[in-house]
C-alpha cells in the first residue's frame, strides 16, 4: 500500500478494504451455510451470499463513479476474523453441533459489527466529499449489513437457548441429578469446619 496523502486517498483505501472483505465473504459465506446444522442459520448465511453479491456490485459501481479501478487491498479485520473461524472449527471434533452453530453466528456477528464500522465511516467520507450517488449505494450496503446483524442476533439467542436447555437436560440425566463437583465440594468443605 502506498502512502494515503488525501481525504479522497483514504476514502478509496478504505473502499478497497471493503471491496476485499465482501468478495471474501462470497467466497466464505457457502462455507458457513454449508457447516451451520440449524436450518435456519444456514438458510440465513444462503441468502446474506445474495446480499453480498450486490454488495460487490455496489462498490464496484462507488469505484466507477469516483474515477478509480474497482481494486482489493487486503484486509487485516476480515482476515483476522476468518482466520479466528478456521482456527475454531480445525478443533471441533463431528463438526456439526450446537455448539458450532453457536459460534457461527458469533462469528457472523463479529464480521457484521466490523462492516457496519466500515460503511458508517465510508458514507461519512463520501458525503463529506459530495459523492452523493456513492452516498447512495453505500447506504443500501449499510442498511442490509444493520438488518443481516438482526436477524443473526436473533437466531443466535435461539441457539444458544436451546444449546443451554439440552446440557441442563443432560447434566440432570447424568448423577441422578445430583450436585456439580464444585458444589459438592463446597459442601464437604463446610462439613470439616
Amino acid at each position: 500500500m502506498s502512502q494515503v496523502r488525501s481525504p479522497k486517498e483514504l476514502f478509496v483505501h478504505e473502499l478497497q478494504d471493503m471491496y476485499y472483505a465482501e468478495k471474501t465473504l462470497t467466497k466464505v459465506l457457502p462455507k458457513l451455510a454449508d457447516e451451520a446444522s440449524d436450518r435456519e442459520l444456514s438458510q440465513a448465511f444462503t441468502s446474506h451470499l445474495r446480499e453480498t453479491e450486490k454488495h460487490v456490485a455496489n462498490l464496484e459501481k462507488v469505484f466507477q463513479r469516483i474515477g478509480e479501478r474497482p481494486q482489493a487491498e487486503p484486509c487485516p479485520g476480515i482476515e483476522g476474523i476468518k482466520k479466528e473461524h478456521d482456527e475454531f472449527m480445525e478443533e471441533q471434533q463431528n463438526g456439526k453441533s450446537d455448539i458450532v452453530d453457536a459460534f457461527l453466528t458469533g462469528a457472523a456477528s463479529r464480521t457484521e459489527h466490523y462492516e457496519i464500522a466500515a460503511y458508517t465511516g465510508l458514507v461519512t467520507k463520501a458525503r463529506t466529499l459530495g459523492e452523493r450517488e456513492s452516498v447512495e449505494l453505500l447506504e443500501q450496503n449499510l442498511k442490509q449489513e444493520k438488518e443481516a446483524l438482526k436477524k443473526v442476533e436473533s437466531i443466535s439467542k435461539r441457539i444458544f437457548k436451546e444449546a443451554a436447555k439440552a446440557e441442563t437436560a443432560t447434566t440432570r440425566r447424568s448423577g441422578n441429578g445430583a450436585r456439580s463437583s464444585s458444589s459438592k465440594a463446597r459442601t464437604s468443605v463446610t462439613r470439616s469446619r
